[in-house]
């Protein structure tokens, strides 16, 4: 298939793929994010309340981070798969098994009924929603990546990511309403357990989207091509380790400062604002409401900046940005005005988008098509249990120890140096077509892909 044939297969039901990654990540990540909110605000009091309230913040997040153990595990699985029998059926699954896990959060007992049972429960359910999303990152951003082409794949590809604010808008739209119009009582008795049972109302929605799509062009092609082989292909993961092992790395570095940062910025301050700043739980989650609505326009328009310009040249001001603003955010968030901690979390998103938008096409042009899921799963899954779980729970413990937010800056901005280094060290890869990787001899290995990747950089 030729770069041109790709593209025109594509246009056509481009929109309806993007729609279907964008509404599948979305929801993926409104069920997400609302374990990191609940966490946030109420899981420390429910699930561990003999705790004083830091410590019980502090165990809390040490829950949510355990769900990143598991994204490797599940990069590993459905990257396996999904270069083996195609991105869609796993993306079906994935959202089945994040749905079902989020619901079923939404049944747990808590402390007072089950004792120790219930954190158990809530850590083993967390544990699935970890493997679900380690799985759909990839498959979303290739699916979408390997139906277009290459002078705009930076924009649309940027719409998957756009699940990420859009879900976490949607899932602090629901906690800050129900906030709203229920007391506190009530919000712990049994009103926090609403938004988790809406996720399989969310999914029901979700599937009917994605299962209508179709599977890659590009990845049917390249599977073909295999059977014609007829050669038994290496697994996956011995294909990257052996010749894309570079870009894993620059994958995982550059995902440094742009995962630490976020959780840092959406999750951690809800808990920093609220127990050590003393502002209502209203206002914070209205501040990361706002900030993620705004953050979910700009991420398009960061992809198609990278489209114009180049993958590096956005990410890397996405990266010196938030190293610096780490610095300011916590001073603006200290003076207990709504209106300076909603300009603290807006200005942290805007670099964070800067990094987040460019992505999903930069690390899906740094593999082959039967180790693009795999290579692009691994590079962004593996670093996140460095960097985004531990956030929130390193955040509070530096706020603990030390009493101060400076600290907390310092985590950021070294996770930034982090990145700048990464992103230096990969090559550009703006307009890499996809196609024509294929039509310049790639192997199942993955071994003459890498000239080609650097060869049509080299141009670009």
């Amino acid at each position: 298939m030729s770069g041109s044939d790709a593209s025109t297969s594509g246009r056509g039901s481009l929109p309806r793929v993007v729609a279907a990654s964008l509404i599948g990540t979305t929801i993926e990540w409104y069920d997400y994010f609302l374990y990191g909110t609940a966490a946030a605000l109420v899981f420390g009091k429910l699930f561990f309340p003999s705790s004083d309230p830091l410590t019980g913040t502090l165990l809390s997040f040490l829950t949510y981070a355990i769900g990143f153990a598991a994204r490797p595990i599940g990069a590993l699985v459905f990257g396996h798969f999904g270069d083996r029998v195609g991105r869609k059926k796993l993306l079906v699954v994935s959202l089945l098994l994040m749905g079902g896990s989020t619901t079923l959060i939404g049944c747990l007992p808590t402390y007072d009924s089950i004792g120790v049972a219930a954190p158990v429960l809530l850590t083993v359910l967390r544990l699935v929603q970890g493997f679900a999303l380690g799985g759909e990152w990839g498959g979303a951003v290739l699916l979408v990546s390997e139906h277009g082409d290459a002078r705009r794949r930076g924009f649309w590809a940027s719409w998957p990511q756009g699940g990420a604010p859009a879900g976490n808008l949607l899932a602090a739209g629901v906690l800050s309403l129900l906030t709203t119009v229920q007391s506190d009582a009530t919000f712990l008795s049994w009103g926090w357990r609403v938004p988790f049972l809406l996720s399989a109302v969310l999914v029901g929605v979700g599937l009917w989207i994605r299962l209508a799509v179709d599977e890659s062009p590009l990845f049917k092609a390249a599977l073909a091509k295999a059977e014609q082989r007829g050669k038994a292909e290496q697994p996956p993961l011995v294909g990257v380790l052996k010749h894309h092992w570079r870009e894993v790395l620059v994958a995982m570095g550059a995902r440094m400062a742009e995962n630490i940062s976020y959780y840092v910025m959406t999750t951690f301050v809800l808990a920093y604002a609220v127990t050590h700043v003393h502002l209502p739980k209203q206002t914070a989650l209205n501040a990361v409401l706002i900030a993620s609505a705004i953050q979910f326009a700009l991420i398009p328009v960061f992809g198609a900046l990278s489209d114009r310009v180049g993958r590096k040249p956005v990410y890397l001001v996405g990266a010196v940005g938030v190293g610096v603003w780490a610095f300011v955010f916590f001073g603006l968030v200290d003076t207990k005005s709504f209106g300076s901690l909603l300009l603290a979390v807006t200005i942290g998103l805007v670099f964070h988008s800067a990094m987040y938008a460019p992505q999903a096409a930069f690390f899906s042009e740094l593999f082959a098509t039967r180790l693009r899921y795999s290579g692009a799963s691994i590079g962004a899954q593996f670093a996140s249990v460095a960097a985004g779980a531990p956030a929130p729970l390193i955040a509070t413990a530096l706020l603990k120890d030390y009493g101060s937010s400076t600290p907390i800056s310092v985590y950021v901005a070294i996770a930034a140096v982090i990145t700048v280094l990464a992103v230096l060290c990969g090559r550009e890869t703006r307009g890499n077509d996809l196609a024509e990787m294929e039509e310049r001899g790639e192997s199942a290995d993955g071994k003459e892909v890498s000239g080609a990747i650097a060869g049509k950089a080299a141009t670009a």
